[in-house]
């Protein structure tokens, strides 16, 4: 029996299956939106007998969960039911969607986890139903530990590993048990977290359900962080000095790192080495999450064999048998095969912030190959001397470009561009707070992505087969930009210390010099490779395959 039941009338929940997400509208009793509830379930199912707008219908809210009176629950009842769970950022809760839905066509029952942070963020950006959900997938919440904030920009990412690394297993655990006492849904048979939430191995165990971590950056980043114990060991951290950021020092080559290129530079390993304090708590918290991946019962990367062979080679042997490494993208692409285009499920979206998407017409209007693209991520920050080269820079390499500026980009203050920039780049220069950029990207118009070189942001690069110009802020993204540039030949470095001449020279060589040509071709080709990698069977296929059978399912076999 339900622990509180209360019954209330609704306005009809209105579907649109063709928009960016569903739509339900209602009224929520106010002692539920004034409860503390640590776990919050939304999943709302309309009748099937709805009958006109004016028409009121009746629906049970159970807290903490939500459904219909007239649902389908028991349709799924015996299905299995995955649970996962992202890091609550938005490089890690893109990816983790693709990856929630591709198991949702596979037949999973889908329970997906954000941060109550997130989650209000998302109604704000998809819109008050957007996390209604769909039969068979539903949205939770658990806190992510921070302080409440409505604030609509990224938290502070060492606050956000600390708390979630530390307060969040018992609300995990929790959210377990009552999916597991539930009648509203199937048993929970598997858990996909991010590998930065580690902590949900120990809550799958404790319910004896199999647990894959999803690893959401490059598998050389991976590697970068994992070869931190031996740069520890080789006295390359703490740094002895801050001068050591300045003189040269991490240039030094890194010739020896098992399973990365020969062309590393101390420089191309994830930033977070890089201090004097032999306690910082960044560089002590990756380590402790990738060596907990041997734990997993399998782990999931969004790359590809044929982009990453020696960092997947050397992982596989580095990680025990025990925990196999199933390569499955690019999830783009491998989304696009499996989840049907344009229906409901396709239409979660994934973005915290509003996407807007009005520039399109102005794309449409321009010559194939023509625009720079320009998006930072979503957590890089700047200072606006930094914004204003970048400006410069652009304005005085001719081109029209499409420039993405966050309103959190630059640290503690708001964007301010001169007048008389706006001026000079009045009818080839756009610009937007946020967009759809899988889609961007795709588009014929654009002939370069200017990128910090996050993950998602390199594959979605790729799977366009647009060249990159590289600025990357922190983490694992100057790894990324170093095979960018010299292993997989798709990109050209700007230089850390930014300065508007070399934005300039940049751009008009990516577009129009003799290397803008051969990073051109050479994107197009690994665009082919992951179209092959994600058809029918492609390698990403026979891994996804391999996963499903033999990982996520094997949790549903022992409760039968």
């Amino acid at each position: 029996m339900p622990r509180s039941v209360t019954h209330v009338t609704f306005l009809p929940i209105l579907i649109r299956y063709s928009g960016i997400f569903i739509r339900g509208r209602g009224q929520f009793p106010n002692e539920l939106l004034a409860s503390s509830i640590n776990t919050t379930f939304w999943s709302v199912q309309p009748s099937s007998q709805l009958g006109s707008e004016q028409s009121h219908h009746k629906y049970t809210l159970e807290q903490p969960h939500i459904t219909a009176e007239m649902g389908s629950v028991q349709a799924d009842a015996d299905k299995p039911h995955a649970v996962c769970v992202p890091f609550p950022a938005q490089g890690h809760v893109t990816p983790m969607l693709k990856l929630a839905k591709i198991l949702h066509c596979r037949g999973f029952h889908v329970t997906f986890v954000n941060s109550e942070f997130n989650h209000r963020r998302l109604l704000r950006s998809q819109g008050a139903g957007a996390l209604d959900g769909l039969e068979g997938f539903r949205f939770a919440t658990i806190p992510e530990g921070l302080p409440p904030s409505d604030v609509d920009a990224t938290q502070d990412v060492p606050s956000l590993c600390r708390s979630t690394k530390d307060t969040c297993l018992p609300h995990f655990r929790s959210l377990l048990a009552d999916l597991n006492a539930s009648a509203d849904s199937p048993p929970v048979t598997c858990v996909v977290a991010d590998n930065v939430m580690s902590f949900t191995l120990d809550a799958a165990r404790d319910i004896g359900v199999p647990c894959a971590l999803f690893w959401t950056a490059s598998a050389c980043g991976y590697m970068g962080y994992r070869h931190y114990r031996t740069l520890i060991d080789k006295g390359f951290f703490p740094l002895k000095d801050a001068e050591q950021l300045r003189n040269g020092y991490l240039d030094t080559p890194v010739d020896w790192a098992t399973g990365m290129s020969s062309h590393m530079r101390l420089n191309d390993f994830p930033s977070f080495i890089f201090s004097t304090d032999p306690e910082e708590y960044m560089a002590h918290f990756a380590l402790h999450v990738t060596e907990r991946a041997a734990e997993a019962d399998a782990l999931i990367l969004n790359t590809m064999d044929e982009l990453e062979p020696a960092a997947l080679e050397a992982m596989r042997d580095m990680l025990p048998p025990t925990t196999p490494i199933h390569a499955i993208g690019p999830l783009a692409f491998l989304a696009e095969e499996i989840v049907p285009q344009g229906g409901p499920l396709d239409a979660l979206g994934s973005s915290l912030w509003k996407e807007d998407a009005s520039f399109f017409d102005w794309l449409d209007g321009k010559k194939p190959r023509s625009v720079v693209y320009v998006n930072y991520g979503s957590i890089t920050v700047m200072s606006n001397e930094e914004l204003l080269e970048f400006a410069w820079g652009l304005s005085s390499s001719g081109q029209d470009f499409l420039w993405v500026i966050r309103p959190d980009l630059i640290k503690g203050d708001e964007a301010v561009l001169p007048q008389e920039f706006l001026e000079s780049i009045e009818g080839r220069g756009v610009m937007a707070t946020w967009c759809p950029q899988e889609a961007v990207l795709r588009h014929e118009a654009v002939g370069v992505f200017l990128t910090h070189c996050g993950w998602n942001s390199t594959t979605e690069s790729l799977c366009g087969g647009v060249p990159m110009l590289c600025w990357p802020f922190f983490a694992e993204q100057q790894t990324n930009s170093r095979y960018g540039c010299v292993e997989w030949g798709v990109a050209m470095e700007i230089g850390q210390d930014v300065r508007r001449e070399a934005v300039e020279a940049k751009i008009r060589e990516a577009m129009g010099g003799e290397k803008g040509e051969e990073i051109r071709r050479r994107a197009v080709e690994w665009k082919e490779t992951g179209v092959r990698a994600t058809r029918p069977g492609g390698r990403a296929v026979a891994s996804l395959d391999k996963l499903v059978a033999n990982v996520l399912l094997s949790g549903a076999k022992t409760r039968c």
